[in-house]
């Protein structure tokens, strides 16, 4: 089947032909012509699938200017409501409408100025509930609103947010709802506040006969030598992909790389909206090769082209762990999942294996050498440092957040140049209890004259 089959006015079929889709995906054969007939749709697709095309040809195909609000869009993250905006806009390129994407983390000020004349918004539920409640956002004439990656925002806590401002739309509309998995809290909003609605599900875009997945079973002290090793083996054309559980060892993973000579960068939900767009653009423009990332930093973003995908911690949620391998071995193309276990990942990942029906073969650790650890936080941030990054205590040679340290990825007691959560450091980060070269009665002083916040 063609796009021009599909029922799409012209000026969007040259819109999609100017990009270089040739034929519709699977999602979009099946939801297009549902949607430009103004039908309610629950779509089951992930994230890569198309979707976005979906959704934005009854939009554009239904929306005029200068006449209000008419689509609102519903992202759980900022850089997914950027990225549908963006696609929107490349979409309308023919039909002109003004379409923005709004969200937290900037001023509201320029927000409240442009939503007077806009037609199509797309944003995150916690700042358009700050438009809605300052009255500074009309969506009476809301024709269709859409849920998009709704079970990563049921997942994120925003389900009385998403309620909320489904109820503030005009109850004659349509609603669209996209989701990777339909769950019974969506099935119960798609009944409260959807009519009639077509189920429509596509094939599962990873193709899991593409798709290799390997773990290595490491001591602590070698799980970032062994992250650099295999990054400096497996240069494929792609882009790679490193999964982190906190901002804190995403941090320490990115800086530590660069240190090794790994051209990487590092996406959070502790950076500003800037940085992380700045991030995003630097990594879709394969100007870096290596994105280290946590997971809600990188739900729902579209990234194409990706061969690796590494765990270097394994997710606390099991689904979690096949939304982060699904970023590999899309549309047709090859990719490899890496899971490096240390001790405390053993947990995380007998809880995949228990709930998910995954094959992961396991790989003899190979020989390597010591990776360099000692990254230093930019000054600028107000933190003093000596080889390593410092939070308000004393560091030397590592990432510090609670007693003195002398320099690992450590948690708790003692280490030597580990990653390890327990004990004390020698070469990264360190959370918890008393560190080497300090004794316990002199450590209230220590911390008094070094904390520098």
């Amino acid at each position: 089947m063609k796009f021009n089959e599909l029922g799409i006015i012209e000026p969007i079929l040259r819109s999609v032909e100017e990009q270089g889709f040739e034929n519709p995906t699977l999602i979009q054969e099946k939801g297009i012509p549902l949607v430009i007939d103004g039908k309610d749709v629950i779509g089951g697709s992930a994230t890569g699938s198309g979707k976005t095309l979906v959704f934005g040809s009854g939009i554009i195909q239904n929306s005029e200017r200068h006449a209000g609000i008419q689509a609102l869009v519903l992202t759980p993250t900022r850089e997914l409501a950027q990225q549908v905006a963006q696609a929107l806009k490349k979409f309308s390129k023919h039909k002109k409408l003004d379409i923005m994407s709004v969200f937290g983390g900037v001023s509201i000020n320029p927000q409240i100025s442009r939503l007077k004349k806009v037609n199509v918004v797309v944003g995150t539920p916690g700042r358009l509930l700050d438009h809605i409640s300052r009255r500074t956002i009309d969506l009476s004439s809301v024709r269709t609103l859409v849920l998009d990656e709704a079970d990563v925002m049921l997942d994120m806590g925003f389900i009385d947010d998403v309620e909320k401002i489904m109820r503030a739309c005009p109850k004659e509309r349509q609603t669209l709802l996209f989701s990777a998995t339909i769950t019974p809290e969506l099935k119960r909003l798609s009944t409260r506040y959807m009519k009639n609605p077509v189920k429509i599900a596509a094939e599962i875009y990873v193709d899991p006969k593409k798709l290799t997945q390997i773990f290595y079973d490491v001591p602590d002290k070698q799980k970032f030598s062994l992250l650099v090793h295999l990054l400096k083996k497996d240069k494929g054309d792609g882009l790679t992909m490193v999964f982190c559980n906190t901002q804190k060892n995403t941090d320490f993973v990115e800086k530590n790389l660069k240190i090794n000579g790994i051209n990487a960068l590092a996406i959070h939900g502790g950076f500003s909206q800037a940085r992380r767009t700045r991030a995003m653009e630097d990594f879709n423009n394969k100007t870096m090769d290596v994105l280290v990332c946590t997971d809600v930093a990188a739900r729902g973003l579209d990234i194409q082209d990706v061969s690796y995908v590494y765990n270097y911690d394994i997710p606390k949620e099991s689904k979690q762990y096949i939304h982060r391998i699904g970023r590999t071995a899309r549309a047709g193309k090859g990719g490899q999942a890496v899971n490096i276990l240390s001790s405390r990942d053993h947990d995380n990942y007998n809880r995949i294996l228990r709930d998910n029906d995954v094959s992961i073969k396991k790989i003899q650790m190979p020989e390597i050498g010591r990776a360099k650890i000692g990254w230093k936080e930019d000054p600028r941030q107000g933190r003093r440092s000596s080889g390593g990054s410092f939070r308000g205590r004393r560091s030397s040679g590592g990432n510090f957040h609670g007693r003195s340290s002398s320099g690992s990825n450590s948690h708790g007691r003692s280490s030597s140049g580990s990653n390890s959560h327990g004990r004390s450091s020698s070469g990264g980060s360190f959370n918890g209890g008393n560190s080497s070269g300090f004794k316990s009665g002199s450590s209230r002083k220590r911390r008094a004259s070094w904390n520098v916040r």
